[in-house]
């Protein structure tokens, strides 16, 4: 074999193995971990004109999983605020305290502490006077004074312009809806009496026999 045709062949073999190696890809390590960047990339990466590292990189990214999310923070919940105290100045021993313009009620006990507080709904006029006043009479179902509604738990204790005043449940309508709403307890909403929300009504026809004093703030 000739000088020439020997020289020729070793050429071919050389490029033959280059071919096979872009062929194969080529492996990148970085750190521990081992990324095969396929020819495609390579050589797209190297027609474009951009750096081989920049591919690894993006191979790298797009290897995160996607579905990770950050911990979702928890709020605090709300600090529960202790009831209200009993007004100042609202006599002593066992008694209802209304106060007007909390729109809310205290049932105390003969020691000065407050058995149950809530908030309630009275008058929208001027027809309760501050003062002392004592439990009348008790009705278990009674009926609005102009036929409007019907109400539960009726304690009264005052008398308005004409009519009496007491402490009762929301009253419903002659369809039988609530004339208001739990969330609206604590604005003044009635003719003239006080109304409380059903439950808060029982406590206070439970506690008061005829005869229990009334003490109504401004």
């Amino acid at each position: 074999m000739s000088k020439h045709r020997a020289e020729h062949r070793t050429t071919r073999s050389r490029g033959g193995v280059n071919r096979v190696a872009l062929a194969l890809g080529v492996t990148i390590v970085a750190g521990a971990t081992a990324v095969a960047v396929v020819p495609q990339l390579m050589s797209g990466a190297a027609t474009a004109g951009t750096p081989a590292t920049s591919t690894v990189a993006t191979v790298l990214a797009e290897a995160s999983p996607s579905w990770v999310q950050p911990p979702v923070v928890q709020a605090p919940p709300p600090v529960p605020q202790p009831d209200p105290a009993v007004p100042a100045g609202s006599g002593t021993g066992r008694r209802i305290v209304f106060d007007q313009s909390d729109q809310r009620v205290w049932l105390v006990r003969s020691d000065g502490t407050a058995e149950r507080t809530y908030a309630v709904s009275g008058s929208r006029f001027d027809n309760l006077e501050p003062g002392s006043y004592t439990v009348q009479s008790k009705t278990r179902h009674a009926t609005a004074f102009d036929a409007s509604g019907t109400m539960e738990y009726f304690v009264r204790f005052a008398t308005g312009f004409s009519e009496p005043i007491g402490f009762h449940s929301v009253p419903r309508d002659n369809s039988g809806k609530l004339e208001q709403t739990r969330a609206q307890l604590g604005t003044p909403l009635s003719a003239g009496c006080v109304r409380q929300w059903k439950p808060d009504a029982i406590a206070l026809w439970d506690f008061a026999p005829v005869g229990t004093r009334v003490v109504v703030t401004p």
